[in-house]
């Protein structure tokens, strides 16, 4: 059995622990349907619910860890049953070109009409 906040840290779901931690009491991950805490035991064939911007991601558990691992050893302890991405999550986002220097007042103004500021 692993702590549910380390295992989500380990398999790459949350960047840190402490950013885990804090969605487990904030009650953005459910487990088997329920409400949990940062230091609930999961197991094998437990489902975890990962409620993120815009989307639910719905994981399986195949296999426990509680040491960060590589990418392709993370992916590997998960079955992801989540459903496809929605579309407007996947907008891009407006960057300017590196290299182009600090935006002019112009710009800067359009930028602040992109993002509603005005």
């Amino acid at each position: 059995m692993a702590r549910l906040d380390v295992w989500l840290w380990s398999v790459r779901i949350y960047k840190t622990r402490s950013i885990a931690t804090k969605a487990c009491k904030g009650g953005h991950v459910r487990c088997n349907g329920g409400p949990v805490k940062p230091g609930q035991q999961v197991r094998v064939g437990d489902r975890v619910e990962v409620r993120q911007p815009g989307w639910t991601r719905e994981f399986e558990v195949v296999q426990l860890l509680t040491k960060r691992v590589g990418a392709p050893l993370a992916q590997a302890a998960y079955v992801d049953h989540s459903p496809p991405r929605p579309a407007y999550l996947s907008h891009p986002v407006a960057r300017r070109d590196p290299g182009a220097g600090r935006p002019t007042k112009k710009d800067r103004r359009a930028l602040d009409r992109l993002h509603g500021r005005r």
